[in-house]
Parts: C-alpha cells; structure tokens; sequence
C-alpha cells in the first residue's frame, strides 16, 4: 500500500473510533457515513419495497447495525457477499442505581463487560457516555449523550501499601476496586440524574430529571486516538477491538465504483465481547432475517430462493488478531506469529472456535493476491485456549461458508490497545475486492 493510502485510511480509522466511544455512538456514526453515501434506512416494521442498486441500512436495538448494496443480479444466482463485525468493546458500565458514597468520596458503581484488563482502567481519565430514555410527550425517547471530558477515574493503590504488586501482580476484584471516583462529599452533591439533564440540554433536550426512564452509560478513556513510533507506524487507540474491523468493512462497502452483480453488505453486532446472545448480537435472528426479506424481493420468487441463495454466498468474519508480542513470544505458536504491518490474518481453530476450513482459507486467500496483500495465519498453542467470533456462530445458524480474519494487534482488550497503520489500508483492499 502506498503512503497515501496508508495515511488516508489510518487517519480515517481514529475519527470513526473517536465518534465511537459506545456501541451507540458507533452505530450513529456507521448509520450517518451511509447517508452521507446514499444509503437509507429501512425499518424492521414496515414493509420494503427493494430493487436491483439499492442501498440500505436497518439498524436493531441501537448498537447493531447491518448495511446492504443489492446487486443487479438476483440472490439466488449470485449469492451475498458479507462482511461481519462487533461494535462492542470490553470496558465498565453504570449500575441502574450507580451512586455510592465512601469514606467523603462521591462514587458510581459499575459493572464489569466482557474480558476488561481491569488494571489498565485504572489511573485513566474516564468519561460517561451511551443511551438515556427520557419521557418526551408521554412516550419514551432515545438520546444520546457524551460527556466528552475527564469525569471519573478508578484511583490505584500506592506502593507503600501495595510492597508486592511488582512481584506478585496487581490483584483486583471488581466490586471493591474498580468503583470510580465522581467527586468529593465536601463539595456538595453531583446527582447523576441532574448531570444527565444538564447533558441533554447541550444537545437540545428538555427534559426533567423524573422523566428519566433509564439509561445504558459506558465508561471510556478521554485520550484522543493518535498514531505512534519513530515514522508513525503504530495507532494507539481505544476499542480497535473491534471497531477497526468494522471500519474497514464499511469503507470497503462504501468504495467507488459502478453497480455491483453480487448483493453486497456488512453486519454490525453488539454483545460479541459477553456471547452474543441478545436481539441484536450474532447469535439473534437479525442477519437472517433481513436475509430473507433481501430475497423476497430480490429473486426468482421460488419457495427455495432463500436456501439457494445461502449455498452460493459467503462471508467474512473480521475481528481482530493476535500479533507476537515480542516481550511474550513463548505464548505464541511457533510457526505461526503475525507481525504488526504484515497484513491480514487468517485465523483457524480444528475445534471450530473460529469458521475457517480449507475451502474458507483460500477464498480469502485468493482475494488477497488480487488485491497484492500477502495473508498471515494464527493459531494458538496447542496448550492454551482459544477465543472465539461472530463466525461459527453465524456459520452455525445460516450454514453459510466463512471465514475468520482479522488485522494483528497488541494489548487486546486494553483500554489503550495498539496495531498497526499500515494494515488498514491492506484490509480495507481485500474486502474492496471482496466486494467487487
């Protein structure tokens, strides 16, 4: 990839990142990057009205999101060609009743999601953002909020009462010890309620602090996404896991180009980083059933339209990798260490952890030489376990064939994870031609 394109996409990445502290915030993000290129928005409610070159979107629960171009052929003689992601990230969300006040500090209790790296929350400049549901008129209203300044910060414990975290390792348990601090009893009261109506009010909402029906609020890091290292070629950031791979999904998507034979789209979950096992994460019927609906109206119309068009699609399951961590290599397989800056991974697991078999592989290889991308592989030790994403779940559900990859990356599941420039550009290529 040349410098341009490299810049160019890098740069691309850490906006759509910094727009994206919470799932919500990513959807509203991915959802205005399609208007902006045309598409519209369905509703799940309504009946469709579709035809050969239209461009969509349907977004579920308010942090899944699923974008399609169809294709001037029908399904069912082409097939679709996907692209699946997570908006999720790891990280610590508010209680419903979050206020706790200890020892003259004003606190928030929060619960833990997903595999957070719980000491590296600590000492960082955190602030609130996500969903509030706000009585509007008699009837329940979504907004959005971002506080978008430092607000809490989960305080580590100092050495001289700490002597063996150096040797023995920071031990924290969730309830006692990654309770925020909000402020001080001593300069009065800070009702979390309150703030949330001062917020809305920036944003153009009235409302009371009783007519707050409810919230979803995400803790994250206030330190702006940046690029790193003696010529740039590292991103620091936070949620590249997976936010990366659902911005290069995207931007492959929406790529130049003239009418496409194939139906074409990306599917964006929630609940990857807890299972899945929501109305909106890759284990509900959403990618199914817009599917579905897609052939309806794009078909021959036979009863087996749906089936036929299922056996001649495929799909690519993008989430992050692993990349040998050079103050760790033991943990890694011998013959098989991607490298930060080496381009895409394929990932594979014979206990079907991730959906790539021999068939997978080399689809998504071939697509690679065309592209001028040269693919890396993992696979972990054969003596550690091994995660797991989107596409054997979805591979499960729809048996459409997949395959699993993913641009490397250190510190996975940190709140300041770290890859490489260069690859987005490498990715965002092999899906474009993926979609061409």
């Amino acid at each position: 990839m040349s410098p341009t394109d490299t810049d160019k996409q890098a740069g691309d990445l850490l906006q759509y990142i910094d727009a994206s502290p919470t799932p919500y915030h990513a959807v509203r993000e991915t959802a205005r990057r399609l208007t902006a290129a045309g598409y519209r928005a369905l509703d799940e409610r309504e009946s469709w009205s579709l035809k050969p070159g239209d461009k969509v979107f349907v977004v579920r629960g308010d942090t899944s999101i699923a974008a399609f171009q169809l294709g001037t052929k029908p399904t069912d003689a082409t097939g679709f060609r996907l692209v699946g992601s997570h908006t999720d990230s790891p990280n610590l969300r508010l209680k419903p009743n979050s206020p706790v006040n200890r020892h003259g500090y004003q606190q928030l209790g929060v619960e833990i999601y997903g595999g957070v790296l719980l000491h590296t929350w600590t000492d960082r400049d955190l602030s609130l953002a996500g969903r509030v549901v706000v009585l509007n008129n008699g009837r329940p209203q979504h907004y959005l909020v971002d506080f978008r300044r430092p607000l809490l910060r989960v305080p580590n414990l100092a050495i001289h009462l700490n002597r063996g975290v150096n040797t023995d390792g920071l031990k924290l348990n969730p309830q006692e010890h990654m309770v925020p601090v909000l402020g001080l009893e001593s300069a009065g009261p800070a009702e979390l309620r309150a703030l949330l109506v001062e917020e809305l009010a920036k944003e153009g909402v009235t409302a009371a602090a009783d007519d707050l029906l409810g919230y979803d609020l995400c803790l994250y890091d206030v330190q702006p996404s940046t690029r790193s290292g003696l010529h740039g070629e590292f991103l620091h950031a936070s949620r590249l896991d997976n936010l990366a791979s659902c911005h290069t999904g995207l931007t492959a998507l929406l790529s130049p180009g003239g009418p496409r034979e194939a139906t074409c789209g990306v599917v964006l979950y929630d609940h990857e980083e807890c299972g899945s096992r929501s109305a909106q994460g890759a284990a509900s019927p959403f990618l199914k059933d817009l599917l579905e609906r897609i052939v309806q109206g794009h078909s021959d119309g036979r009863a087996d339209a749906f089936h036929r068009s299922i056996r001649r699609s495929f799909l690519v399951s993008a989430d992050m990798a692993h990349a040998v961590h050079p103050n760790y290599p033991s943990l890694h397989e011998p013959k098989h260490q991607p490298q930060l800056g080496g381009g895409p991974v394929i990932k594979t697991n014979v206990n079907q952890s991730y959906a790539t078999d021999g068939e997978s592989w080399a689809h998504f290889a071939t697509l690679c030489r065309e592209a001028g991308v040269t693919p890396q592989h993992f696979v972990t030790r054969t003596d550690l376990g091994c995660g797991s994403t989107i596409g054997p779940i979805t591979a499960g559900q729809l048996g459409i064939r997949t395959v699993d990859v993913g641009n490397p990356m250190l510190s996975m599941h940190s709140i300041r994870e770290l890859a490489a420039a260069s690859d987005v550009a490498r990715m965002v290529a092999v899906l474009t031609r993926f979609f061409a």
